[in-house]
């Protein structure tokens, strides 16, 4: 499989296993030295915010901690497009911009709504032979999400 399609399948893959809640199967994606954040940009104060940022054992921690939570069990649907893939670091990694869509399906009635637009901006370590997910940005265009999500998009 050449580079770009397994690029595109591990960015697929990470949504995959989110959505099944497979935690494990999503930290598997990720290198050592991952890092996730959740931002969005605020025309109010004009400025980025940040709403969620952790390491990869930071994000450990998190999935381990969900059950504690008092969370919205209802399921996300993440939908992803992969814009583009652009080889940096003498083809080390690869920086990749994607859209997503995330929708959520109520526990109570079953309707459908999207939850949340933005942008992956995920850079891929492409050191060992098998890519793995080295940083994501979730940047959001929503901004209005509820209570009850711990779950990362």
């Amino acid at each position: 499989m050449d580079s770009r399609n397994a690029i595109s399948e591990l960015i697929c893959r990470s949504c995959m296993a989110l959505d099944a809640k497979d935690f494990n199967a999503y930290l598997a994606l990720c290198d050592a030295n991952y890092h996730y954040a959740i931002t969005a940009y605020s025309p109010e104060i004009r400025k980025d915010m940040t709403w969620l940022e952790h390491d990869k054992a930071g994000m450990q921690l998190l999935f381990g901690n969900l059950p504690k939570h008092n969370s919205d069990q209802s399921p996300l649907s993440r939908h992803v497009t992969v814009y583009t893939i652009t080889p940096v670091d003498d083809a080390k990694e690869a920086r990749v911009v994607s859209a997503l869509q995330v929708f959520r399906t109520s526990l109570d009635g079953g309707a459908t709504e999207l939850f949340a637009v933005g942008t992956l901006h995920d850079t891929v370590s492409l050191a060992d032979g098998e890519p793995k997910l080295l940083d994501r940005n979730v940047k959001l265009q929503t901004r209005m999400l509820g209570f009850g999500y711990h779950i990362p998009l």
